[in-house]
């Protein structure tokens, strides 16, 4: 039954059964670059999904002016906003799509309540920088400015005039129109560990969301790159007053004025710990968490756990497409599965895949030490490793930023939640588990579309850098091995420094750029971190100079 499912939508096109028979590494794209038109899957008449890469629909690029195949994310926003007859609330990282934002200004100017949420990162319009702080953008910063400047000045006569400002400028659109907004900095911090988000709530019934973020490079393609379509991504419309509720209360929590009625915002673990709910939405069983969960509570009742006790279910199949995977319980839980013979498949964006952080690593039974010739924390490579592991073949400057799972072709996992645990302890998130083959059956189909002309195993140089690597390093330890039971907040290793209650990641790096500290109260000038969590390291941390 299993060879037979994924035939079913791997053979549907023929360009597809040309890939798999001759090795054809581009089956979805035949003369003319025009895209071989799959048959439109039926959709959940209340939990409809979209993909900006749908091979079975074609739009024309609003800002490129061209023609793809996919879905018009932007669009499926855009009309849903405009149906909206009372509010409408937002909670999304970053919106600098222009007809987006032109949309949510008339309704706010149409008297429809309106509230906005970003990324305090994210929350200043690009036309607003001076020339000053443009000069001192670093690579990544340059290139994101480089390509608002191409959206914006439309003549393109490299002046981004008033005029075009005004009608281009998403976030002075916003501005304009007086969009009430606000960013995570509300609660009087500098910043939570990331307001990950990505959901609209319509009246009191629509629910859109899911893994794209509301810009270009995250819908349609980058500006500067004709054959880019865009981060491959996807959103649900998902109709249930029941789960628009549940997201509203985050959404309060964030905006202030919650359910204890609190008036002040509240982001990240300033939040209550609420455990996975669950709802019927017309026929279908729909789970909702959100992050982040304090590492003072079990790992199972955060949402990582939850994702791991989801994967326990599984009983034939677990496919993955993530743009990144770090989090090492739940790669020990896939191996538990593959063990019992459940069959897995992976892909993992390129960027992330085969660093030495990598559950992918893991699961093709390598190990790769970083520049301290120390393996991760609890490493565990595969001794019955798989080769069905990879990246997805993408077009110049798109990444994969799918977030989601499906299990035995009938539960999805999904949301803007990463599976790493700087998305479980620091950072806004939501994840969504949903427990119906009719959604099930879009995840397949682009799972297999990915999965067709995926390079799968080991790159040449992985191999070569895991060999340069172990010739470099006399020996190699454990980071597990060699925890301190004292970090020194100005010398501790990235790794050293998670080890302290509520630092992840994002905030482990934060304290990393911002030291040296004088004193351990100087760590509260690290965004992200504030007075409670400092208390709650006791005497685990300190400062000095040695």
């Amino acid at each position: 039954m299993i060879a037979v499912r994924r035939s079913f939508w791997i053979f549907a096109s023929f360009g597809v059964l040309l890939s798999l028979t001759f090795g054809c590494r581009a089956p979805w794209t035949v003369q003319q670059g025009q895209v071989n038109r799959l048959p439109p899957l039926p959709q959940h008449p209340q939990i409809e999904v979209y993909f900006n890469q749908n091979p079975a629909q074609d739009y024309r690029d609003p800002y490129r002016d061209i023609n793809r195949n996919g879905d018009n994310l932007e669009q499926l926003l855009i009309d849903n906003i405009e149906n909206a007859q009372n509010r409408i609330d937002i909670a999304v990282q970053e919106l600098r799509l222009p007809k987006l934002a032109q949309a949510i200004a008339r309704q706010h100017q149409a008297g429809v309540t309106i509230r906005l949420i970003l990324e305090h990162d994210y929350n200043r319009p690009w036309s607003d920088y001076s020339p000053e702080e443009i000069r001192q953008f670093d690579d990544r910063q340059r290139a994101r400015y480089d390509e608002a400047k191409r959206l914006i000045d439309r003549n393109n006569d490299g002046v981004m005039s008033p005029e075009e400002i005004a009608e281009n400028d998403p976030l002075v659109i916003l501005r304009n129109a007086q969009v009430p907004t606000l960013d995570d900095t509300a609660d009087g911090s500098r910043g939570s560990g990331l307001m990950h988000h990505k959901f609209v709530l319509i009246d009191n019934n629509i629910l859109v969301t899911g893994s794209a973020n509301f810009t270009l490079s995250g819908i349609h393609g980058d500006m500067g790159e004709t054959a880019s379509r865009g981060n491959p991504n996807h959103l649900l419309r998902i109709e249930s007053p029941e789960l628009v509720s549940v997201f509203r209360e985050e959404f309060n929590f964030m905006w202030g004025g919650g359910g204890d009625e609190s008036p002040q915002s509240r982001f990240g673990l300033q939040k209550p710990n609420r455990p996975l709910r669950s709802f019927t939405v017309n026929d279908t069983l729909v789970s909702v968490q959100f992050s982040p969960t304090s590492t003072t509570l079990p790992w199972e009742e955060s949402t990582n756990g939850a994702i791991a006790t989801a994967i326990d279910s599984a009983q034939e199949t677990i496919d993955l497409a993530l743009f990144v995977f770090s989090s090492q319980p739940i790669a020990d839980q896939l191996l538990q599965r593959h063990q019992t013979g459940v069959e897995i498949r992976a892909l993992i964006d390129r960027g992330f895949a085969f660093r030495y952080y990598s559950e992918g690593l893991d699961l093709l039974g390598v190990a790769l030490a970083d520049s301290q010739c120390r393996y991760e924390v609890d490493n565990q490579p595969w001794r019955s490793a798989i080769s069905t592991v990879g990246v997805p073949q993408l077009p110049p400057g798109d990444i994969l930023h799918h977030k989601f799972g499906l299990v035995d072709d009938s539960l999805v996992i999904t949301g803007s939640h990463n599976w790493s645990k700087a998305a479980n302890t620091s950072n806004d998130e939501a994840l969504l588990m949903i427990q119906n083959e009719t959604v099930a059956a879009h995840f397949r189909r682009e799972f297999d579309r990915l999965y067709a002309t995926a390079e799968l195993g080991l790159p040449p140089r992985i191999v070569q850098q895991i060999e340069e690597r172990e010739a470099e390093c006399s020996v190699i330890t454990d980071r597990s091995r060699d925890i301190p039971e004292v970090v020194n907040l100005n010398t501790a290793t990235l790794e050293e420094l998670q080890t302290l209650p509520r630092i992840g990641e994002v905030l482990a790096q934060r304290i990393v750029d911002a030291r040296p500290f004088s004193r351990l109260d100087d760590v509260s000038r690290v965004r992200g971190i504030g007075e409670k969590t400092i208390e709650g390291w006791g005497d685990r941390a300190q400062v000095s100079s040695h």
